[in-house]
C-alpha cells in the first residue's frame, strides 16, 4: 500500500504504527520522525515565512472568511505518487489542503485513492484516529497495540497524582498576538496533569481571548505553546506579553511559572506526541512527582525570571 500524508499528526500515527515504508509523500511541515523530511512534498505554504504573529492571524482569518486553505497541494506529484491511501482531516479549515482541493486531485487519479479524514477533538478521538488509520492499511491490530501503549502512560500519570491536594489555576495560550486560549484536547491534558483549565473548554476550539480574561483567570502557571512555533521563534514573541501592564501582575509571572514549549512538536499535533504533551505539562506542574525524560526536555523552557518580570538588565 502506498501512502500520502496530508498532514504532520498522520505522518507520526502512520509511522508509529510501523508504516513508515509505505509513506511515499507528505507536506512540507512534516518532520518527524527522524528521515520523513526527505519524502516528496506534496503541499506549499502559501505565508511567507518573514510573516509575523499579527500578519499571521490576519492571513489566517481571511483565509477562513474566503474558505481557503494556506496550503497549496501539488497536484502533478500527486498523481506521480500514485498513492492507495490519502490520510488528510477536516478539524481545521485553513490548517491543511482544503478538502475540495484534495476531491479534485483524487478525481484526476488512475489509483483511485481512499481518503480518510481525521477530526480528533480529544484524546479518545486520537485513539480513534490511531484505529482508523491501522483500519485503513489493514493492521488493526497495530492499532490496538499503539492505543493501549498511549493509554498506559496516560494511566501511570492520573495514578501519580491520585493524592494531589489542590490544582493549579493553569492557561494554555495557543498564539499571543492576538491573545488565543487552547481548546480542543488540550484542556483535557490540563485536567489529566492535574492542573484546571482556566478558560479552554475540551473538545471546542481555540479563540481569540481578551486582556481581561487572561487577567481573570489568574492563571497560576501559564503554558505558551504557539501554534507552529519551536521556542525559539516564540521567544519573539514574548515582549508582546510583557510590554502590557497587565503582565507583571499575574501570578503566574510573580511566582516564575511561566514555559515556553514547542508548539509546532507539541500540544497542537493531534498524534501520539499528544501523550509526550501531557507529560511534559504534568512535569511543569509537578516536578517532583513527574520527572522528565530528556528526550521530552527539549520540548519546554521555563520563562527566565528576569525576563518573566519585565526586570532586563
Amino acid at each position: 500500500m502506498r501512502i500520502v500524508s496530508l498532514l504532520p499528526s498522520a505522518t507520526e500515527i502512520i509511522c508509529g504504527l510501523g508504516l513508515r515504508d509505505r509513506l511515499v509523500g507528505v507536506t512540507h511541515e512534516c518532520d518527524f520522525p527522524a528521515g520523513v523530511r526527505e519524502l516528496p512534498h506534496v503541499t506549499q505554504n502559501k505565508i511567507p515565512a518573514s510573516a509575523t504573529s499579527a500578519e499571521i492571524d490576519q492571513a489566517v482569518r481571511e483565509q477562513l472568511a474566503g474558505q481557503r486553505s494556506l496550503y497549496a497541494l501539488d497536484s502533478k506529484l500527486l498523481k506521480s505518487l500514485e498513492p492507495d491511501l490519502i490520510v488528510t482531516q477536516t478539524l481545521c479549515e485553513v490548517c491543511a489542503v482544503a478538502e475540495s482541493e484534495v476531491q479534485r486531485a483524487v478525481a484526476n487519479l488512475k489509483s483511485c485513492p481512499k481518503i480518510l479524514n481525521l477530526e480528533p477533538l480529544t484524546l479518545s478521538d486520537l485513539y480513534l484516529s490511531i484505529r482508523q488509520v491501522a483500519h485503513a492499511a489493514n493492521c488493526p491490530d497495530r492499532g490496538e497495540e499503539c492505543v493501549s501503549s498511549l493509554q498506559l502512560r496516560v494511566n501511570s500519570i492520573v495514578a501519580r497524582n491520585k493524592n494531589l491536594k489542590s490544582r493549579p489555576r493553569t492557561l494554555i495560550l495557543e498564539w499571543i498576538d492576538p491573545l488565543f486560549c487552547a481548546g480542543h484536547w488540550n484542556p483535557e491534558l490540563v485536567e489529566l496533569a492535574g492542573g484546571q483549565e482556566m478558560i479552554g473548554k475540551v473538545g471546542k476550539r481555540s479563540k481569540t481571548i481578551s486582556w481581561q480574561e487572561l487577567v481573570e483567570a489568574s492563571p497560576e502557571l501559564l503554558l505558551i505553546s504557539c501554534c507552529g512555533f519551536d521556542i525559539e521563534r516564540t521567544l519573539q514573541d514574548v515582549p508582546l506579553l510583557e510590554s502590557r501592564a497587565e503582565w507583571s501582575s499575574l501570578p503566574c509571572v510573580q511566582n516564575n511559572r511561566v514555559y515556553i514549549v514547542d508548539g509546532s512538536n507539541y500540544f497542537n499535533r493531534p498524534g501520539p506526541r499528544l501523550i509526550d504533551s501531557l507529560e511534559i505539562l504534568t512535569h511543569a506542574l509537578y516536578p517532583e512527582i513527574h520527572p522528565l525524560s530528556n528526550y521530552a526536555s527539549k520540548g519546554i523552557k521555563r520563562l527566565p525570571r528576569c525576563s518573566a518580570s519585565g526586570a532586563h538588565s
